[in-house]
């Protein structure tokens, strides 16, 4: 499932010192932020595209931009046509609010089955997803077809969500002299590498000039499929909740540093692929007093401030830990609010694996 070539491989990170648990604003405030993806509402057929992802050539950046800087926390891994004039009328009644108005657009997106190995995410909204981690593409639709846009997703390397909707799009684009022309309604089925969820449905249209841009009928679904990167066991999901780990039975910090990646899908091999070279890079270089730490667990999630991704999160351990230490629900920093979603963990099953601290009390699972 999911094959294509890579047009862009990710941004990440490297490894931060280990700081008080919480998220690791330091990291976040490294990364670069993304500019939202332009959906074109003119000509969009003729532009749809799909955004390619390689695991395998991911993973393999992660692995050496980690053995290269192992204290980097981020690792950066069609022109529409013009008219002279108004060709088309809007005729009467041509306007955003009939279009909102339809009946025709939420029944449509109220019967539309889940498809299997999806979960839905949102049903019948007037807004479609925006500031959702990992844009792949859209296409555009002959028909208001979940069941063919899952499967659209489902061909494109780390798509893990889509959004479908009906938009209010103009027939020709807009100009001084052509400020409002006639309508057309375009069936979207956009694609993503993270999850899309209710409180991305935000983006209700747009002016352009005076045709207003508009949305209907928007569906939103997540596939269940996580999958364990070789050598790890897992995933154990944690919802919307972040590993907040305590020192352990031997008064040990196991917080190893955190990851972000910002470019490509969320993809929980990219993780396993910087706890593996950061193991082999701390075996290599081992502290002066004491052993190296090595790398047993990670928990990886998408992070959001005030409802817009950041980025895959990845925070690495020493020691495995289960899942009543999820206790991380997000934090406000200032005015802005910081929120988890998407959360698994993963252990580190492999047989070179340094052996963890050993610990057997309930602080932790080892």
């Amino acid at each position: 499932m999911r094959s294509h070539a890579i047009l862009a491989v990710l941004a990440g990170a490297a490894i931060a010192t280990p700081v008080p648990q919480g998220l690791d604003f330091a990291a976040v405030d490294a990364v670069q932020p993304k500019p939202e993806p332009t959906i074109p509402v003119f000509e969009a057929k003729a532009a749809q595209t799909t955004v390619s992802f390689v695991a395998s050539q991911a993973a393999s950046s992660v692995v050496s931009a980690v053995l290269a800087d192992p204290t980097d926390t981020s690792l950066k891994m069609a022109k529409r046509a013009d008219n002279s004039g108004c060709t088309v009328e809007p005729a009467s009644g041509d306007t955003a609010d009939a279009f909102l108005a339809n009946p025709q657009y939420p029944a449509a997106a109220n019967s539309a089955a889940t498809p299997n190995g999806y979960s839905l995410a949102y049903q019948n909204k007037q807004a479609s997803s925006q500031g959702v981690y990992g844009y792949m593409g859209y296409a555009v639709l002959d028909t208001y077809d979940v069941q063919l846009c899952s499967s659209k997703c489902d061909a494109v390397q780390g798509c893990s969500s889509f959004n479908i909707y009906f938009e209010r799009d103009p027939v020709v684009d807009t100009t001084p002299t052509c400020t409002d022309p006639a309508s057309e309604t375009v069936i979207k089925c956009v694609y993503y590498g993270g999850p899309v969820s209710a409180a991305s449905a935000t983006n209700n249209g747009q002016h352009r000039r005076d045709f207003q841009v508009a949305i209907a009928g928007s569906n939103g679904y997540v596939s269940n499929a996580i999958e364990t990167p070789d050598g790890y066991t897992g995933p154990v999901p944690l919802g919307n909740a972040a590993i907040n780990a305590p020192l352990d039975c031997n008064g040990e910090d196991t917080y190893m540093g955190v990851k972000i990646f910002t470019e490509g899908a969320f993809d929980a091999s990219l993780c396993a692929a910087a706890c593996s070279a950061q193991s082999t890079h701390n075996l290599k270089n081992p502290p002066a007093n004491g052993e190296a730490q090595t790398c047993q667990f990670f928990n990886t999630y998408v992070l959001y401030k005030n409802n817009k991704a950041v980025g895959q999160y990845c925070s690495l351990y020493s020691e495995s830990w289960p899942a009543s230490f999820a206790t991380n629900n997000g934090q406000y920093r200032g005015d802005d609010h910081y929120t988890i979603n998407y959360s698994y963990t993963f252990s580190n099953t492999t047989a070179n694996a340094d052996k963890p601290v050993g610990c057997t009390n309930p602080n932790s699972p080892q």
